[in-house]
């Protein structure tokens, strides 16, 4: 319902241009009544937190990528799919936040300019976030920094400024977010609030993506990569130097302490920088029942080609084991980076009844299609798994991020080396139980995985970092964007290896048989003991490939052309705007 009514808003505004840009905002507050105080900035300002993250954004991304399968796809990614059917040109927000900009200044002499700076610094910080978007999905738009009036046909009507304009106007936003933000106590010790090292945070995030999208997208013939990793560095590097966080890391607590940042109500303020918070029976979201039941109809599961990625923990790779591919389930787990078993659903993974009781909980392929069940923002109790009620906090940004941007701009640069290693990735690894030891060579595994873009080992260890420690905090959609690597889209998604078909197999040794496949239509159970599923033809949501691998089948039809690295400019804008270009190979 929510998305039906995102695009009937969506038509609406695009046809209203000239009333959406120069109207008072929705709850009608006049400038001449507000912002005389410090209460009325912090109230407007927290009015974005609202309208501008949604928990989707933060855990539901990765869905629509090549890590995760799930039941359906996006029409994104169907043939067919042109700018009649493109959404997302909706300004409503930015006219909400330029309206403050605008009208703040009522406000000077009523408060200090330390806090006056920092509320102005908030402002644009949510411009930022606004305009990435945007950018992220058309490249370059219309830039406007003030509330049009209704006679101000120039700029309702502009053409698109270019995304060498838009992105220097971001920056700009950032720098002054970033310098004048607080870092005080008052706005950092709940996680919950914009300070200076948020500001930081998505700026160190945005300009690797700009950085590297870039690099990597030659066919725009854009320049300043280097400027913008360096900028990313800067942003990153400001943070770390600060001491104001660190990873969390006891090492008697490593099997836990990686899932308790996603699964606890608390946000934990020495790792978290920001994040959205929920109470029990107060205000609360459905991730659980999302990922652990069937009625609610995702059925996510991750690649087996994503589980291999994992390490050993004594640092050696799980790809150069001879049987890697022929590994089942139970055997998989066994002595890796302990972030697997925090992420996927592992052979020795418990749950709490209804009742109370604790019981061993095996992969459901009813659940999960390829048996690589995601349990990272899961409860480990079922009274979570059938309604909307899950109360554990989502952090948007953690300091391993921060890591992981500064350890990717310094490899990108050709600047990595072991002293970048060490304060980067070795941490991360040592967190997760992995001897952090730098490799010695590149890996031929994720070298082939990543189409053979790049054979820099740097590079490649970093988004093997990436895609274990970021995994359904959606960001790998982007990743995959920046990197061009778009046709990664269209990969195949391995399950688990299945040694026998037509047998009764317990999946992870508790005793209890847990999947009966068979190559004809059965379902239902066998011997009265497990419930299970036909892995059939190719036509079937999950079958055999030629190596006994639980397939994904339904997906297969995903497209992927290059001209999708941007989104076309909606037809219903253009309409109103004829002075709009559209994106190439969208017209």
């Amino acid at each position: 319902m929510k998305k039906i009514l995102y695009l009937v808003l969506t038509v609406f505004l695009c046809c209203s241009c000239s009333s959406f840009l120069e109207r008072d905002p929705e709850n009608d507050i006049s400038s001449d009544a507000f912002f005389n105080s410090e209460n009325d900035l912090k109230l407007y300002t927290n009015s974005f937190i609202n309208s501008l993250l949604d928990i989707d954004d933060f855990t539901y991304g990765d869905q629509y990528t090549d890590v995760v399968s799930t039941n359906s796809s996006t029409n994104y990614f169907r043939a067919g799919w042109n700018a009649n059917q493109q959404g997302g040109w909706s300004w409503g927000d930015l006219r909400s936040i330029n309206y403050m900009l605008d009208n703040m200044k009522k406000a000077k002499g009523k408060v200090s300019d330390v806090v006056y700076n920092h509320y102005e610094g908030v402002a644009r910080f949510w411009r930022v976030r606004f305009y990435y978007d945007m950018v992220k999905n058309f490249g370059g738009v219309p830039w406007y920094d003030h509330v049009l009036n209704n006679t101000d046909s120039l700029g309702l009507y502009k053409k698109r400024d270019s995304r060498q304009v838009v992105m220097n106007k971001i920056l700009e936003d950032l720098n002054f977010a970033s310098s004048n933000c607080l870092a005080t106590a008052e706005y950092t010790r709940s996680s919950t609030r914009i300070s200076k090292y948020v500001a930081l945070a998505l700026k160190s995030r945005i300009c690797l993506y700009e950085g590297t999208y870039r690099k990597y997208h030659t066919e725009l013939s854009l320049d300043s990569a280097d400027y913008y990793l360096r900028e990313s560095i800067k942003a990153s590097e400001e943070i770390m130097n600060s001491k104001a966080y660190s990873l969390v890391d006891v090492a008697a607590n490593r099997g836990v302490q990686y899932r308790a940042l996603f699964n606890s109500q608390d946000l934990n303020t020495q790792e978290v920088i920001f994040g959205m918070a929920y109470t029990a029976d107060v205000r609360m979201h459905s991730v659980t029942w999302d990922m652990m039941s069937a009625s609610a109809g995702k059925n996510w599961g991750f690649a087996r080609q994503f589980a291999n990625m994992y390490l050993m923990r004594d640092g050696s790779r799980f790809t150069d084991k001879p049987n890697y591919n022929s590994m089942t389930y139970k055997d998989e787990f066994v002595n890796r980076d302990m972030r697997m078993s925090q992420t996927i659903l592992p052979p020795d993974y418990t749950r709490k009844s209804a009742s109370g009781a604790v019981y061993q909980y095996a992969p459901n392929l009813k659940v999960s299609y390829t048996g690589y069940q995601p349990i990272k923002w899961v409860i480990d109790d079922d009274n979570y798994t059938a309604k909307a009620n899950s109360y554990n906090s989502i952090p948007i940004f953690r300091y391993a991020e921060i890591l992981l941007n500064e350890a990717e701009a310094k490899a990108e640069l050709g600047e990595m080396d072991q002293t970048v290693w060490d304060k980067t990735i070795k941490l991360l690894r040592a967190r997760a139980g992995v001897d952090g030891s730098a490799p010695a060579t590149y890996d031929p595994y994720l070298a082939s995985y990543y189409l053979n873009q790049t054979m820099d080992k740097w590079i490649l260890e970093v988004r093997r970092e990436r895609a274990i420690e970021l995994a359904f905090e959606s960001v790998r959609y982007d990743d995959l964007m920046r990197w061009k690597m778009g046709q990664l889209m269209t990969n195949n998604y391995q399950g688990i290896y299945i040694p026998t078909k037509n047998v009764l197999m317990d999946l992870n040794g508790d005793g209890v048989n847990d999947l009966y496949v068979s190559d004809t239509a059965y379902k239902g159970t066998k011997d009265g003991k497990a419930v299970y599923i036909t892995v059939g033809s190719s036509t079937d949501f999950i079958r055999l490939d030629g190596v006994n691998h639980l397939m994904h089948g339904a997906l297969h039809n995903r497209i992927w052309d290059d001209k999708m690295y941007l989104h076309p400019i909606p037809n219903s804008a253009i309409l109103k705007n004829s002075d709009l270009e559209q994106n190439p190979g969208w017209e």
